[in-house]
């Protein structure tokens, strides 16, 4: 049944609302469908258009009708600001999503692809994570909140294509990183933190950088423009029930990220490590054979990715910071 609702976006002056643009994934969608052709991008930012107001939304997709819709706009942040804030954490992107897909089915929108996260997955799923893990046991605590929504997102998406023939997809990528990311001392995520961590101790002519935990844990990683080539992909070739996961299949110890990282950033002093300190999940990997199937692979390397984005955290952030 769900393979029969497909329509492929393949008309390059079709309107694409796309929620979210400013963030490090939809900043990246953006930059590729504009270097894939696409001419009609409709774009808002949080201020000009509040995801979570209902008459706002549906008064936006009346007027404006896209025919394509990428759904990147959510409330994200790490274990603590998930521990602090967790009613916003839920209820807001409940919020988003509800609105924006029901709206976007209302007003007549072809296709919808909406993206979640990684932490959807139970806290002891298999590795790597298959599609098939979802909803299989409890989820890693201090991101339910989080997770709660964005299964709810799935589910919607697919609630909407059962009920209504409506081609509503789901794509679940990886740890992302690249520019745009957050390198906020406080509460970023491990790869921008390192990198940040590195820089300041070049800058500040310090010894030694030290890391929490042993660094044996093992994580994977996309650059976010490969991220926006899959997103891309799949609203051009894909239409099914199930969700797609989106990782580039590679593994790597933390250790060696930060080994790279601190090559990258040209730091020249040593590299420690807390053992003290909790090192968090021993693996986190996710099978993404179902999109490899399909005929998609990544492009970006670790060190070409990483390259760039120190590039961009120099330009953008350092700049910034004087």
């Amino acid at each position: 049944m769900a393979e029969t609702i497909g329509s492929e976006m393949c008309d390059k002056s079709a309107k694409v609302f796309v929620a979210g643009h400013r963030g490090l994934v939809g900043s990246a969608i953006v930059r590729k469908l504009e270097q894939s052709g696409y001419t009609n991008l409709v774009l808002r930012t949080h201020a000009e258009l509040d995801l979570t107001r209902q008459s706002d939304v549906e008064s936006f997709f009346s007027t404006e009708k896209p025919t394509y819709v990428i759904l990147a706009a959510a409330k994200v942040g790490g274990i603590h600001a998930n521990n602090t804030y967790p009613a916003d954490f839920i209820a807001v992107n409940l919020q988003i999503q509800t609105n924006v897909i029901h709206s976007a089915y209302l007003h007549g929108v072809k296709k919808l692809l909406f993206l979640g996260s990684s932490c959807i997955y139970p806290k002891f799923a298999p590795q790597p994570i298959p599609e098939s893990a979802l909803l299989t046991g409890p989820l890693e605590p201090t991101n339910e909140w989080y997770a709660i929504a964005k299964i709810a997102g799935i589910k919607t998406c697919q609630a909407y294509r059962i009920q209504y023939k409506w081609d509503a997809i789901s794509g679940m990528p990886t740890n992302l990183y690249g520019p745009n990311d957050n390198f906020h001392p406080q509460n970023s995520h491990v790869l921008p933190a390192l990198m940040r961590r590195f820089h300041e101790a070049k800058v500040g002519g310090d010894e030694e950088v030290v890391v929490w935990g042993s660094g044996s844990p093992l994580r994977e990683f996309l650059h976010v423009d490969d991220l926006a080539d899959a997103c891309v992909f799949l609203l051009e070739k894909y239409s099914g029930l199930e969700h797609v996961n989106i990782g580039s299949g590679q593994e790597v110890t933390i250790k060696e990220l930060a080994e790279l990282v601190k090559e990258v950033v040209g730091f020249e002093g040593k590299l420690g490590w807390d053992s003290t300190k909790p090192d968090g999940t021993p693996r986190k990997l996710m099978d993404s054979s179902k999109l490899a199937s399909l005929g998609w692979t990544p492009k970006v390397s670790l060190r070409d990715g990483l390259l760039q984005t120190y590039e961009w955290y120099l330009e953008n952030v350092c700049a910034a910071d004087k």
